[in-house]
Parts: C-alpha cells; sequence; structure tokens
C-alpha cells in the first residue's frame, strides 16, 4: 500500500464519508430500486421517479438545479460556483438502466436490491447508478470539507445512455456555454481486478446494425417448399460466416484498412499488466479462451476491432417441432472499434458486402442502431496526471493505466462538441455482470469512489 499524507480538508472530508457511509448506502438503495428502463416504454413514470430523485439528491448536496427536457427521456442539470478563474470539473452519468427480468438468469429481483458481504446486487448497481453515485457523495463530502470552494462544480446526469444517448448531441449544442469546463469526470468503467485501481485512457468504438432477410410472403411447409425456395435463415448463417474469416479475422474487405496498430512500447505496457488467461477464462466461464491470432488477451480485449453476433431470430423458436422454411431472419450484429476507424464507413462497407454476397431469393433490408467513434485520451495533461494522485489517495495504491473493450460514446461527444478530455476513474469490477443477471457493486468501492473524487477536486484546485 502507498504512504500518502492527506491534507486537513481531505482528512475532514474522509471523515464526513465514514459518519455518513451507511446513510449512503441506503441512498444507492433507494436508486436502485427505481426500474429506470430508457429502452422500456412502459417504464416512463419510473424514468421521471429517477430524474427527480436524482435532482432532489443534488438539491440536498447544494447544488443549484434543473430538469432539462430533451425529444427523449430530461437531462438532470446542478452547478456550484466557486471561486473566479479556478478549473471547471463536469461530472457525468447516467440514471438509466439496462432491462432485467428474472428470466436471465437473476437469482433475486433485479429491482430489490440485496446486500451481502459489503456487495450490493441490483440492476444499475455498477451501471452506472453505483458509480455515478459515489462521485456526487464525494462531491458532496468536499463541499462540507470546503473542499470544492477552489473549482467550479457541473454535474449532467442524463436518461438515455443506454440507448446511445441520441438526444444527447444536440443537448449539448444547446447548452454548449453553460456546460463549457476544463475537464469531464466519468465513473462508468472498471478497474483491472479486486484491489487495482485503474484510469481508462482508451475505449473502444461501436457501430450496431439489424439486418433483416426477407424471402417468401410467410412461412412455408419445408416438406412441400424445401429445396425449391430459398431459405432466409440458411442465407443468415451463410452470410455470418462470410463475414468471419479463419484465426479471429474479420473478412469484411477493407475492415481493418484503418486500423492503427500498437506501438511496441504500449503493446508492452498492456502485456506487463498483471492479468492470468486462467483467471480470465474462469471469470467467463467458458471451456477455452480464443480470438485474433498473434495478439495477447488484453490486447484482444481492448485494442482490436471485433465482429459479434448479438441476437438471432428466424423460424419456429418455441417448444416441439414446427417443420416450417421461415419467410424472414434476423441478426443483429455489433462492431467494435479502434483508432482510425469511422464506425459510419464499417456499416457501409459491412451492407455492401452482405448485398455482394447476397443470392436471388432474398432481399435486405439492413437498420442501423448507434454507434461511436473510439477515443485514445492525452495521458500527458495536468488533470491526468491529478486523477493518478487522486485514485492513489481514494484506494491506497497507485492506479495501472488501462484500455477499456467497452464504448462510452459520450467521451467522444466531449471532446468534439466542447473540446475536453474525458479522465475515466473505474470504480467497478470486470466481473459486476453489468448489463447481464445479477449485477454487482462493491460498496468498499463505492466508498473509495467517494474519498477518490473528493481527493480530485482538491488536486484540482491547484493545478
Amino acid at each position: 500500500m502507498s504512504e500518502v499524507t492527506n491534507s486537513p480538508k481531505l482528512q475532514k472530508a474522509i471523515e464526513f464519508i465514514e459518519e455518513n457511509e451507511l446513510s449512503f448506502r441506503q441512498q444507492l438503495i433507494e436508486f436502485l430500486k427505481i426500474p429506470s428502463v430508457s429502452s422500456d416504454s412502459t417504464r416512463l413514470e419510473a424514468m421521471k421517479e429517477a430524474a427527480n430523485w436524482t435532482q432532489s439528491w443534488l438539491d440536498e448536496a447544494g447544488l443549484k438545479t434543473e430538469i432539462l427536457p430533451t425529444e427523449g427521456h430530461p437531462v438532470v442539470y446542478g452547478e456550484r460556483e466557486g471561486k473566479a478563474g479556478a478549473k471547471t470539473i463536469l461530472i457525468y452519468g447516467h440514471y438509466d438502466v439496462q432491462p432485467a427480468v428474472m428470466a436471465d438468469g437473476w437469482y433475486q429481483q433485479p429491482f430489490e436490491p440485496t446486500i451481502k458481504n459489503d456487495v450490493v446486487v441490483a440492476r444499475g448497481a455498477t451501471d452506472d447508478k453505483g458509480q455515478a453515485l459515489a462521485l456526487l457523495c464525494g462531491l458532496k463530502a468536499a463541499i462540507h470539507a470546503h473542499l470544492a470552494n477552489d473549482v467550479n462544480v457541473k454535474v449532467i446526469i442524463e436518461g438515455e445512455e443506454e440507448i446511445g444517448s441520441p438526444n444527447l448531441v444536440p443537448f449539448i449544442r444547446e447548452h454548449r456555454d453553460r456546460l463549457s469546463a476544463d475537464v469531464v469526470v466519468i465513473s462508468d468503467s472498471s478497474q483491472l481486478g479486486p484491489d487495482m485501481p485503474a484510469i481508462t485512457y482508451g475505449l473502444r468504438g461501436l457501430q450496431c446494425l439489424e439486418v433483416v432477410l426477407k424471402g417468401p410472403k410467410q412461412d412455408l411447409h419445408s416438406g412441400s417448399y424445401g429445396g425449391a425456395v430459398v431459405n432466409p435463415a440458411n442465407v443468415l448463417t451463410r452470410i455470418i460466416n462470410a463475414c468471419q474469416g479463419p484465426f479471429g479475422k474479420i473478412a469484411i474487405p477493407h475492415f481493418y484498412d484503418k486500423v492503427k496498430e500498437l506501438s511496441d512500447e504500449e503493446r508492452r505496457e498492456i502485456n506487463d499488466l498483471p492479468f492470468e488467461d486462467s483467471e480470465f477464462q474462469k471469470e467467463v466461464g467458458a471451456p477455452a479462451i480464443s480470438g485474433e491470432e498473434g495478439y495477447s488477451t488484453l490486447e484482444r480485449k481492448w485494442t482490436r476491432p471485433t465482429f459479434d453476433v448479438n441476437g438471432l431470430v428466424s423460424g419456429h423458436t418455441g417448444e416441439g417441432v414446427k417443420t416450417v422454411l421461415p419467410s424472414e431472419a434476423r441478426a443483429k450484429f455489433s462492431m467494435r472499434l479502434v483508432p482510425d476507424q469511422d464506425p459510419e464507413e464499417i456499416r457501409q462497407l459491412t451492407e455492401e458486402f452482405i448485398l455482394s454476397i447476397l443470392p436471388e431469393g432474398v432481399t435486405a433490408e439492413f437498420i442501423p442502431e448507434h454507434g461511436a467513434r473510439p477515443v485514445v485520451t492525452s495521458r500527458e495533461t495536468e488533470e491526468f496526471a491529478a486523477s493518478l494522485r487522486a485514485i492513489e489517495k481514494g484506494f491506497g495504491k497507485k492506479p495501472v493505466l488501462i484500455r477499456e473493450g467497452g464504448s462510452i460514446p459520450v467521451v467522444n461527444t466531449f471532446k468534439e462538441e466542447l473540446g475536453i478530455d474525458s479522465l475515466l476513474i473505474g470504480l467497478g469490477l470486470p466481473d459486476d455482470g453489468a448489463h447481464g443477471p445479477n449485477e454487482k457493486f462493491s460498496l468498499i468501492d463505492f466508498k473509495r469512489g467517494m474519498i477518490t473524487f473528493s481527493a480530485l477536486l482538491e488536486e484540482l484546485s491547484q493545478e
């Protein structure tokens, strides 16, 4: 563990966090009980409840707040002015969560949080209610300890991250002056592992796409028509196979044309991190791990593009046999992208390739979903250095520098629209199960995140 000396103000903030730790845990439980699933039109009242809960929390913490409308779910905004000329820190988080039902494999109701062994289990626990609230609790502690007097703080908590933030770009453009800041702080990622704090400096991009193949006007008897009519499901399987080449490569022409290779130094940094393939295999529960030949597991996860089938639907999928030749087949794809790939260009390449191998007898319809550009943030800024020191104070050890295989589209949005970098301080763990059943979050890391953000405000006030 690192030997870190805390200032009197930071020590006061830590004491406030310790005194209010049980209260903060209860507030997290209240937040997690709200089923704020942004993709579910039946959850509109829950979305409003989550936005109102967030605003009330920020009000009580001493911020000036508003709920600002968008074309979809609203954004909760808060601000607190420090001294003139001080740095401005923008906190970003989201109050919406992924869908969750018992049939997904939950061993408890997903919106009835439980705590066991200092771990809370509920939908949204780590993505992103727990991590976002940790930053806000750290802010509240900093305000109490007068650590926040020498910085300006702004907060936006949106309600559409899990559906690709379709209204965030116009929102930021409309409120560009109000949202101006020196840096954004986001906790919506993970550490490298237990007690291995990290700051993420790179994210893969994303392009999602749905393809719908249509053949006969209706499902047909596979005995009467099979062999004489093209089967869309059969064609879809051939298309999927054609998109993937040998040795873990993607076979779509020109897919790799703009992929920026890692430097030898960065490859060494990544592969020197404390990571074991055997532990990773145990974590995912797969018979074996594999991927693109010539790259380590971390390189594959963080720095190489992917093509994955996320869902397949066609024909009869219920109990028993129904010998039909389906009239339609659907597949949802996601492609993770790396610098310098462009999501729109990748979408076009994928559609063109599918059309080039599409046989007569079926038609293809493409439904583009949300995308995000890959991003790598500078590791040479004052703010980045300050975050390293703050994490060390919050966790008691120096953080490692990592990339992340997932995508946080808003990071690139802030860079393009506001011209500012993001500090990605991950508080979760790789096995927290974000987007999956039995999602969890360590309450020990919840507390560490609070201390880290209080320390970050102090560090940034001194820059």
